[in-house]
């Protein structure tokens, strides 16, 4: 991890609760910025349902409890704003106005101050309640009944989160300014799943499973992942495979040397393709069954 602490000296203060928030905290506090997070008396749901994983999102990150409803809440948190550069929050916009803190009303009152709104879905839509199973839904990473491997939309969300919190305080520099970066959750979906729409990983893509080189075999005591992508990586495949090609690429999307690959694997063990990868310096990780 790199050492520079772009943001040191900024100072963030967040309402947003469950993942896309925190996770965005944990690299905004890497880059050496000073976050507090305010929760509700209630907490955040997440220290509820991940208590581990929320106390690793927020290590080095200050905690105040304040009740935003209540009038001491508010006249606390509006003693705080000034002495913050980048507000981050997760409520749709008709909570945020009915809190009082809408752009238009924060930036009247405090000029320098950025607003990072995460939000379901861009513009209109963010008043349409959803999570990241439908985002993800939405743009066809939901296959069959499975739920994803991971939640994708809010992590992304956190990035973007994150890009948008450098933008502000650039910004901040050149014009004196605050300023406010709507971040979509289902943008960050859309953004992830654009292998997907361009059929990279669907069965025919070449990631998705059509290039022999790129798959994940059974072997004796387990599985490997092969990514054997780049030519010179699929020659030392099929070359310790026992099956030379005559065309390094099309040769990759034959059923033949999908079958031939597949057979060779079957017969080695995972110490031995540990080694085979080591030796002949083919990209592979093997895993147990």
């Amino acid at each position: 991890m790199s050492s520079s602490k772009p943001l040191r000296g900024v100072r963030i203060l967040s309402l947003a609760l469950n993942l896309p928030g925190p996770a965005a905290l944990m690299r905004l506090v890497q880059m050496g910025a000073r976050c507090t997070k305010i929760n509700p008396p209630a907490g955040d749901p997440m220290q509820h349902y991940t208590p581990d994983g929320y106390a690793l999102l927020h290590k080095g990150v200050g905690h105040k409890t304040l009740d935003l409803k209540s009038a001491q809440g508010q006249s606390t948190l509006h003693k705080l704003l000034p002495q913050t550069d980048v507000l981050l929050t997760s409520f749709r916009p008709s909570a945020l106005n009915k809190l009082g803190l809408g752009w238009k009303a924060l930036h009247k009152q405090y000029p320098a101050l950025s607003l990072i709104e995460v939000v379901g879905a861009p513009g209109p839509l963010a008043e349409i309640p959803g999570h990241d199973l439908t985002y993800q839904a939405e743009v066809g990473l939901v296959n069959g009944m499975d739920l994803p491997p991971s939640l994708f939309a809010d992590m992304g969300g956190a990035l973007m989160a994150t890009e948008a919190t450098l933008k502000a305080v650039l910004s901040l520099k050149t014009t004196g300014q605050g300023s406010r970066h709507e971040v979509a959750l289902s943008e960050a979906a859309a953004w992830l799943a654009l292998p997907r729409q361009l059929r990279m990983t669907t069965p025919d893509g070449a990631v998705g499973g059509a290039h022999a080189g790129y798959r994940v075999y059974a072997c004796k005591n387990g599985r490997v992942a092969v990514a054997a992508l780049e030519p010179h990586f699929a020659l030392s495949l099929c070359k310790a495979a026992g099956m030379p090609l005559a065309h390094p690429v099309k040769d990759l999307f034959k059923s033949e040397t999908q079958q031939a690959i597949a057979a060779f694997f079957a017969s080695k063990s995972r110490l031995q393709l540990d080694k085979l990868a080591t030796a002949q310096d083919i990209p592979l990780l093997t895993l147990p069954a």
